[in-house]
């Protein structure tokens, strides 16, 4: 969190302020703050009623014996809105708390490319040990065996956030409710009368992915509406892919007339796939999205997104985190954060009757 040097915080002034009110410069301040006897009795005197006056927290000295409260968070990856949400989850529970956060992306064996020499995963670890973090927030993790052993041996404290598989049996993760998420998304554009409805959905073996197809199936089913396989296309949460995905869809001999993306960076691939073609959105297709980042708001036209509440779901694993720290182990393992429909402009009802029955 970047603080102004010089400015109040909501833990009361600094010392800056404090030396201000006195009229004496801030290392004079700090003598008077730390007990120095170098002080003229005056001086000392406006200074401690300044400090009295303005209610001036005195913080402990530093000890250079005793390390500060370290915990790890561990992302997939750095480099977007999703992570940034996470990120500011976690850093604003962390600071009501009193810990410090080290952030570092990888740590996932789903992470080595051509270019980028893979890491030996016990020298990644022990980086956490070095450090003496007190615990680690895993997100978008999707651990091998020897890691999670890794952690249990050392006895390291951690949460999983929206862990990519199914973890073991025990562990701590926080996610949100993906399946009703497909369900609400789904409903959403039956309602509107759409029954020709795809999915652009994650890489198939990914736990948020299949629940939130899982959930557009039971509401399908629901609905008494014959389920396409063609109508499910997989882009692995990546944008491009999801425009070639988008493309497919387009050229069946009966196309959809709506488009339930699983995440909204995919719901960016389907708009692209749609320009491509000279079709309008929502006119010529509804879409939908899943996350409600900020590039739902800025895109034209705004994206109807199924929101997944990320900083939540990170403040959530940091204090469970911060409680197996203290030696509590949380009675479930799993919890799971409630989803709901943000209503915008990419939505509407199909051109005609017609069109949105079920033909075939």
């Amino acid at each position: 969190m970047v603080r102004t040097a010089g400015a109040s915080t909501s833990a009361g002034p600094t010392l800056a302020v404090v030396a201000r009110e006195a009229g004496v410069s801030v290392p004079t301040a700090s003598k008077v703050v730390n007990g120095r006897e170098d002080v003229a009795p005056e001086t000392r005197r406006r200074v401690a009623e300044a400090l009295d006056r303005l209610g001036y927290v005195r913080r402990p000295r530093y000890d250079p014996t005793r390390a500060p409260r370290l915990v790890d968070l561990v992302m997939h990856s750095l480099e977007s809105s999703w992570s940034g949400a996470v990120l500011h989850g976690a850093e604003e529970a962390a600071y009501d708390a009193g810990l410090e956060v080290v952030v570092s992306a990888g740590l996932d064996r789903s992470r080595t490319g051509p270019q980028e020499k893979p890491r030996p995963e016990r020298d990644r670890l022990d980086r956490l040990l070095v450090r003496g973090s007190s615990g680690v927030l895993f997100s978008l993790a999707e651990l091998t065996a020897a890691q999670y052993a890794w952690l249990e041996h050392h006895r390291v404290p951690f949460v999983m956030i929206d862990p990519a598989v199914e973890p073991p049996p025990g562990v701590v993760s926080v996610g949100a409710a993906n399946w009703q998420g497909g369900v609400t998304a789904t409903e959403h554009l039956l309602r509107l009368g759409h029954e020709r409805i795809a999915v652009v959905a994650g890489e198939r073996h990914r736990l948020c992915s299949s629940a939130r197809v899982a959930g557009y199936r039971s509401a399908l089913a629901a609905a008494g509406v014959h389920h396409r396989p063609e109508y499910v296309r997989h882009a692995g949460f990546d944008r491009a892919a999801a425009r070639r995905r988008m493309r497919e869809l387009l050229d069946l001999p009966v196309p959809p007339t709506a488009v339930f993306a699983c995440s909204d960076a995919m719901a960016l691939g389907v708009y692209e796939a749609l320009a491509e073609r000279d079709m309008t959105v929502p006119a010529d297709m509804s879409v939908v999205g899943f996350d409600d980042l900020p590039e739902a708001r800025w895109v034209t036209p705004a994206l109807t997104t199924v929101r997944q509440p990320l900083s939540e779901m990170a403040a959530t694993a940091l204090r469970l985190l911060l409680r197996m720290m203290d030696g509590h182990h949380p009675e479930s393992t799993r919890t799971e954060l409630s989803t709901r429909l943000v209503e915008r402009a990419s939505t509407a009802p199909p051109r005609t009757a017609g069109g949105s029955a079920g033909e075939g």
